[in-house]
Parts: structure tokens; C-alpha cells; sequence
């Protein structure tokens, strides 16, 4: 089969901000522009295409990202050409903090973003969390302030805030025309044209040369810093400019598009989703400016049988190579494997080889997103997003590829739970369903876990905050027809250590017969960050917060029983010391030891290390660390000094104070284990009127009297 459309006409993009600045109401304009949708979905009406889950449209949120595929003409040209229709694959991503894993995977796979700013609230702290992943994924972006319409929203405000809290790469490439209940429509900085959105839903786009008098300065100055902004990207255009000859405007959009691929420009766009203004024109930059798949450096892996590195260009020439970035299980056709491909082709009823874990597949059936509706195809080409219907062993973050060019793509690192609660099922047939629904559920969110109580035989789930833990067990009921009784939310504390110390320890078993004899000796201490670019030693096994190295020599201890003292290990530090919690970030170095030529075995060695560790760790200063939260509440100036107080009272360091439209918003960092439930409290001390978001910020060292209580209510 030949490719429908060209690369370079194909845009891989997501739509990512903080919840409630209005993110799906956003996509839902998309949609109904590009002629996806034939009526426009609202999020209060629950009647959206993006939010398709019962408890997004319940509770007007977005869960879980949905990849929709569409296409676009720009507003000038001549949409019944061909030749300029784009394809869009589109992922809209959840605001939620508890959802962060959604955003995480979406930017590893996507070629370009657009970030939704609330224009009365600006930058929000999800806003940079999502940010944060962008910068990581080394992923161009446009910002869109939306929310122009409502009361207090400023333009002026809202850019200032991303200047000063995310880039200082960002420039206005348009002007609003009024705010508030005045908001008409948007200037365009570069053709100095008023543009105003008329007719069903703003669909029909007027361009005028007429520009509102008291905006003129504005335009103008506006439109030199602009212009200086993209001519610092080009030496040439530069010196032209600085003669006195403005580039023309080709050339302006060809040196912008290349800078803000390079990520050296972020431009900002204004007005408002849900008046049905200005979203048309972001769709434009998003053909102008966001880089299609051929725009982005080739992708890198690792062959495994070489250990070297390896490219892949966007080409349908190139062996194939995908990433698993998400797995749904799905109530028409079961589960269901999302997947970008890197390189090459594949066709539906192929088999295709998972270099992650070395099996082989059938991809039985592949199909095009269009949000909860499916469109089966037989092929898919380089550069697409799709999902495949049938594989059993692809996980989030494998590598699906051709068996005779195999390459292993970096994996996606997603945040650790920070809150646990016990569940069991409330009779003994929910008792087999459940672990079903557990295993699937844990399969398609790699931010929840879940885990035995070896002691009391509970089950324990772990997730990034309550809410995400409320959705999980409403999916387990609605999903999976699961009935089940939960605890109460408690944090997953850590352990670790601060100083270096070392063990040596002897385990001798005689029973008479062949007895166990191991013997190892340890050195532990608190693991450092890692080297970008350091390579990792043969000795050396390393991960997220461990590290292990075998520094045996001569052969004092056989090869084959040194897995099994890693093994013992690994065992102790889930057990913990301080308080039995799981202990990360240290580093363990096996520097010797000795064995018996009858006595010795796997189990003796394994028992060694365990017990060495717990020797080490006794004496290497451990502590116990919690997950502290950043928090921002805002809330009517008149209510400050409670909301600061009652923070403090929460072991709360306040960070920063700032206007926020009418009201006062407080950024501070304040422990997890103190704001369960604080968001009752704050509608009873602001008479319902405050808002609270928080999210994982770093673990800390927890204060001493405070780890005696966690010590003795774990005892």
C-alpha cells in the first residue's frame, strides 16, 4: 500500500494545561472546526467526544488522554484543495495532577504541544509540571491564553506569568481585542489584520485592515519586538533588519518555524474556547510553526544484541519501530495497545517482534482513533499514532519493532505513587474478579500499583493522590462489576540513609548433614545522581533508586551465587529499617566474602546479604522520608491570614503570595500526610469559596518526633 498523504503534512500534537483552563473545551473546537464533529460538545452538558469516560463527564474532568485523528486547512486557503489538507493526530490530555502519567507518556510521543492557559489564573502549577515534561521531551510548544471572555481575565497578566514562571522565549503573536464581556476577537501581529469569528459556532473566519484606533500603539510595538525576536534566530534576516529592510513575511513564518522547532521561540496566542474565538488560528500555527515528523531529530535506541546505538528517520523506507505509550481496555473490541511509529511500515495480520521482551506477535487488527470510536485500517506508515487490537505482551514503553533489525527505544519514567489505601472485596465472588480487574486496571496506568500485605493478607493499592484512587475503584465497579471496601488513604513514606557504613556477615546453618554457609561483606551509601551521559559499568546493575556493584575478584565468591546477594538485598530494603517502609537511593557494593565448597548455596548467600544490608543500614543513619506537596490555594484576599495560618499549623512552609484576578493565591510546600481532607476545611474556612490544587513536589527527611508516631502507629 502507498501513504494517503505525505509526512510533511502530518502534525503529531497534544493539548496539555492545568485543569479547568479549559483544555477539552479547547479540543472539542478542534473538532468541530476540522469537521471531526458535527456539533460542539460541552463540558457542563457532558455531552463531549475527548471526555468519553462516565466519570469525565460526570465530574467535567479529563482522565485519560484521547488521540483523535483528523484533518486541516489553513483559514486562508482553499479548503477543497487537496494539496493543502493536513493530517492531525491530536491528543488531549488530562489536567489533573493525579493524571500526570497521561501527560508524561503523551509528550514522549508527540512532536509538538499546545499549552492551555486559563486568562484570569495564567501560569498554574500544573501548568509547569506539564511544562516540566515538555522541556524533558525536548518538545516545541505554542501557548493559547484562553478564557479571555470571563471576569478579571488579562491578556497582559496571563503572558507576564509565563515570561516570568515558564520561558522567556515567549512572544505575542496577536493582541486580544477587549477582554472580559468585550472580548471581539484577536489582532495579528505579523499582517497588522484585525480577525473576528462569525457565523454557527464562530466558524466562519473575517480577516480586516481596519484596526481599532485605541489598539494601534500597541500593534506597532508589539509587531517590533516580534519581528526582533524571530530576526535573532537568522544572521542574515538580522543585519537586513537592522539596515532598515523588514523581511517580508514568508520569510518571517520560514525563520520562526525553524526557531520554535529549535525551541529558541514559543509563541502565544489569545482568546476564547468556549466564546469561539481565536481557536481556528492556533490550528493555522500549528501548520506554520509545529514541526511535522520529519522536522524532528531521528529517533535513538539500543540494538540488544550489540549494545550500540542505533537511528531511525522518519521514513517508511526504515525497518519498522514503534513505542507503546498507553494501553485501554476497551469495551467493544478488549484491549487495546497505543503506539507511535518511529520508522517503517506495518500491516494488519503481520507479525511483529516486542524487542523489550524478545516475543513475537500477531498484530491481528490495527484501528484509527477517533476518541471512543474506532475506524479499522489496514496498514499504518511512519509518523502515525494508532492502536493495536490482539497483543497480549506489549506493556507501556516497549519497543515494537522488525525481528531482524531489532532496537530497544529509551523507556518512559513515570513518578513513584505517594498515597496507598487497602481494598477488599466485599464478597467472595468479587474476590477472583477483582485481581482480574486489578492486573488490567495497573496495566493500562503505570502510576498505580498494587501489592499484598505479606502479614495481614490485604490488598494494597497505591496512586498519585485520592481522586486517582476514588476513579480506580469506580472503574473496578462500572468496568468490571467489582463491589469493594476501601480504607483509609495513608502515604507511602520511604526510608533511606545519610551516612556510608559497612557489614560483614557470616551465615553458618548446621543441622547435621549438608549445612548453609554464605558470607559477604557490604558497603552501603546514599546513591548520587546519576551523570548525564556517564556510562554505566558492566559490574554496575543501576536503576531508578538503587544501584548495585559487584566488585568480586578472583572468583572468592562463585559467580553464580551473586544474583542471590542482590536478591537478599532487594529484600531488605522492601522491608525497611526505620519503620518497614521500602528504602531507595542507596547504593550497595559487594566487596568480598567467602564460601564453602558443600555448604554453600543460592539461600545462604541470599540470607547474607539480607542480613548484611540490615546490618549496614542500622548503623548508616537511616531515616524516613515523606512526599511534600506543592500546594496553591486560592482564595478572597479578606480570608489570607487563616488560609496561611492553617498551612503553617500543617508544617507548611509558605513559598509565595500573588494576585490571581480578584483574589490572592498562596504557593507553599506543605507534607501529604497533613492534607488529606484539607479541601472540606478550606470550603468551611473561605465559606465554600476557595480552591486547593497540590501536587508531588520531593520526599524529605521526616522531623523526629514526628517519625516516632509513624513508628509506633506502624508497630
Amino acid at each position: 500500500m502507498t501513504r494517503p498523504y505525505p509526512l510533511d503534512k502530518v502534525r503529531n500534537f497534544g493539548i496539555i494545561a492545568h485543569i479547568d483552563a479549559g483544555k477539552t473545551t479547547t479540543s472539542e473546537r478542534v473538532l468541530f472546526y476540522t469537521g471531526m464533529s458535527h456539533k460542539i460538545g460541552e463540558v457542563h452538558d457532558g455531552d463531549t467526544v475527548t471526555d468519553w469516560m462516565a466519570q469525565e463527564r460526570e465530574r467535567g474532568i479529563t482522565i485519560t488522554s484521547a488521540a483523535i485523528s483528523t484533518t486541516w486547512v489553513k483559514t486562508y486557503e482553499d479548503d477543497t484543495d487537496q494539496a493543502k489538507r493536513l493530517t492531525f493526530n491530536i491528543i488531549d490530555t488530562p489536567g489533573h495532577i493525579d493524571f500526570t502519567a497521561e501527560v508524561k507518556r503523551s509528550m514522549r510521543v508527540l512532536d509538538g504541544a499546545i499549552v492551555v492557559f486559563d486568562g484570569v489564573a495564567g501560569v498554574e502549577p500544573q501548568s509547569e509540571t506539564n511544562w516540566r515534561y515538555a522541556d524533558e521531551g525536548n518538545v516545541p510548544r505554542l501557548c493559547f491564553i484562553n478564557k479571555l471572555d470571563r471576569v478579571g481575565a488579562s491578556f497582559e497578566h496571563s503572558y507576564k506569568s509565563i515570561l516570568d514562571r515558564l520561558t522567556k522565549n515567549a512572544v505575542r503573536m496577536q493582541v486580544p481585542i477587549g477582554e472580559e464581556e468585550n472580548h471581539t476577537g484577536v489582532i495579528d501581529l505579523l499582517t497588522r489584520k484585525a480577525v473576528y469569528f462569525e457565523g454557527e459556532m464562530g466558524k466562519n473566519v473575517r480577516y480586516d485592515d481596519a484596526i481599532p484606533e485605541n489598539l494601534k500603539a500597541d500593534v506597532e510595538k508589539y509587531r517590533a519586538e516580534l519581528i526582533e525576536k524571530i530576526v535573532e534566530n537568522d544572521d542574515a534576516l538580522m543585519n537586513a533588519y537592522l539596515e532598515g529592510n523588514e523581511p517580508s513575511l514568508d520569510d518571517l513564518k520560514a525563520t520562526l518555524r525553524k526557531a520554535v522547532i529549535a525551541n529558541a521561540v514559543v509563541p502565544v496566542f489569545a482568546g476564547s474556547a468556549l466564546k469561539n474565538k481565536g481557536v481556528q488560528l492556533v490550528l493555522d500555527a500549528v501548520v506554520d510553526y509545529l514541526p511535522s515528523p520529519l522536522d524532528v531529530p531521528a529517533v535513538v535506541g539500543i540494538n540488544p544484541k550489540t549494545g550500540e546505538n542505533v537511528e531511525r528517520h522518519a521514513s517508511d523506507e526504515e525497518p519498522f519501530t514503534a513505542l507503546v505509550f498507553k494501553l485501554q481496555t476497551d469495551p467493544f473490541v478488549g484491549a487495546l495497545t497505543f503506539f507511535r511509529v518511529y520508522s517503517g511500515t506495518v500491516e494488519a495480520g503481520s507479525y511483529i517482534y516486542n524487542s523489550t521482551t524478545g516475543e513475537k506477535e500477531r498484530l491481528s487488527r490495527i484501528m484509527r482513533l477517533q476518541a471512543d470510536k474506532r475506524e479499522e485500517i489496514k496498514e499504518v506508515f511512519a509518523g502515525e499514532i494508532a492502536a493495536a487490537v490482539g497483543l497480549k505482551g506489549a506493556k507501556t514503553s516497549h519497543t515494537l519493532c522488525d525481528e531482524n533489525q531489532p532496537i530497544i527505544l529509551e523507556e518512559i519514567h513515570f513518578p513513584e505513587p505517594v498515597v496507598s489505601v487497602r481494598v477488599e472485596p466485599k464478597t467472595k465472588q468479587d474476590q477472583e474478579k477483582m485481581s482480574l480487574a486489578l492486573k488490567k486496571l495497573s496495566d493500562e496506568d503505570p502510576t498505580f500499583r498494587v501489592a499484598g500485605d505479606e502479614e495481614t493478607g490485604e490488598t494494597i493499592i497505591s496512586g498519585m493522590g485520592e481522586l486517582h484512587l476514588d476513579i480506580i475503584i469506580d472503574r473496578m465497579k462500572r468496568e468490571f462489576n467489582v463491589g469493594a471496601d476501601t480504607g483509609k488513604p495513608q502515604v507511602a513514606y520511604r526510608e533511606t540513609i545519610q551516612k556510608e557504613a559497612d557489614a560483614n556477615h557470616k551465615y553458618v546453618k548446621q543441622t547435621g548433614g549438608k549445612g548453609q554457609y554464605g558470607h559477604v561483606v557490604l558497603k552501603i551509601k546514599p546513591l548520587q545522581p546519576v551523570v548525564e551521559g556517564e556510562k554505566v559499568k558492566k559490574n554496575v546493575v543501576r536503576e531508578d533508586h538503587f544501584e548495585f556493584i559487584n566488585n568480586i575478584k578472583g572468583g572468592v565468591i562463585p559467580q553464580e551465587y551473586i544474583p542471590a546477594v542482590e536478591k537478599g538485598v532487594r529484600e531488605a530494603m522492601e522491608r525497611g529499617i526505620v519503620a518497614g517502609y521500602k528504602m531507595v537511593d542507596i547504593s550497595v557494593e559487594l566487596n568480598d566474602g567467602s564460601y564453602h565448597e558443600v555448604d554453600s548455596s543460592e539461600i545462604a548467600f541470599k540470607i547474607a546479604g539480607l542480613n548484611a544490608f540490615k546490618e549496614a543500614a542500622q548503623s548508616a543513619k537511616p531515616v524516613l522520608l515523606e512526599p511534600v506537596m506543592k500546594v496553591e490555594v486560592v482564595v478572597p484576599e479578606k480570608f489570607m491570614g487563616d488560609i496561611t495560618g492553617s498551612l503553617t499549623s500543617k508544617r507548611g512552609t509558605i513559598d509565595s503570595m500573588e494576585e490571581r484576578g480578584m483574589a490572592k493565591a498562596v504557593h507553599a510546600l506543605v507534607p501529604l500526610s497533613e492534607m488529606f481532607g484539607y479541601t472540606t476545611q478550606l470550603r468551611s474556612m473561605t465559606e465554600g469559596r476557595g480552591q486547593m490544587t497540590m501536587e508531588f513536589d520531593h520526599y524529605a527527611v521526616v522531623p523526629q518526633n514526628v517519625a516516632e508516631e509513624i513508628k509506633t502507629h506502624r508497630a
